[in-house]
């Protein structure tokens, strides 16, 4: 049974997954959606049409993957659950299919540091995480690895995912990182990109620190 945090949460749950279709970072019942709540992550189902999802869809999971709902968790489950349990700070995964960060991960290829935005998902590129297949304990493990330092990575032949504070903060990253790959892909049609270096980057992600309207400033 869902706990009452849990019901609480399941519904913004819910509203990212339909969000991320709606953006069109996702076609069909691809992708998934989770959050941390208390000692549990709430995940997306497996294979369900995000507008017909109500809270009791949601699947509960503990740290050990143990479930609890009337539904079976999305297949990515375990790389959901791993980037947890490393990540502290995360509260919020997105993962996508989306078209232009798929097209860059089915070549093997992350985001260099052609534009100044790239800094938004942390450091001074966006990786490409080696391909396993969905699912696996080894794509969970090249996911994480492919995300240390950062808040969001490609997926070889796969697709994209993004972690947020929130799951607003974790769909706007995911938007983010797919409007730079449209960029990076349209960019390499013409030739190759002027990169930035790393001493700019770093004055990129400093001043992203205290970017926006922050308390008391």
């Amino acid at each position: 049974m869902m706990r009452w945090a849990e019901r609480q949460a399941a519904g913004e749950v819910i509203a990212t997954a339909r969000a991320m279709r709606s953006c069109g970072l996702v076609v069909g019942t691809s992708g998934n959606v989770s959050a941390r709540v208390g000692d549990a992550v709430l995940i997306t189902p497996s294979g369900m049409d995000y507008e017909a999802l109500t809270p009791d869809d949601l699947c509960a999971l503990d740290g050990g993957g143990a479930a609890r709902g009337r539904r079976k968790p999305s297949s990515e489950a375990p790389m959901h659950l791993a980037i947890y349990a490393a990540r502290r700070e995360v509260e919020a995964i997105v993962h996508t299919h989306s078209t232009a960060a798929t097209a860059l991960a089915c070549l093997g290829r992350g985001i260099p540091a052609f534009h100044y935005m790239v800094a938004a998902a942390g450091g001074a590129d966006i990786r490409c995480a080696p391909y396993a297949t969905f699912g696996s304990a080894a794509l969970a493990a090249h996911a994480l690895a492919a995300l240390d330092g950062r808040r969001a990575c490609l997926l070889a032949n796969h697709g994209m995912i993004a972690l947020g504070a929130t799951l607003g903060k974790a769909l706007a990253l995911a938007r983010e990182v797919e409007n730079l790959a449209e960029q990076y892909l349209r960019t390499l049609a013409v030739g190759q990109p002027n990169l930035l270096d790393d001493a700019e980057m770093a004055r990129v992600i400093a001043k992203f620190a205290s970017y926006g309207q922050h308390k008391g400033g």
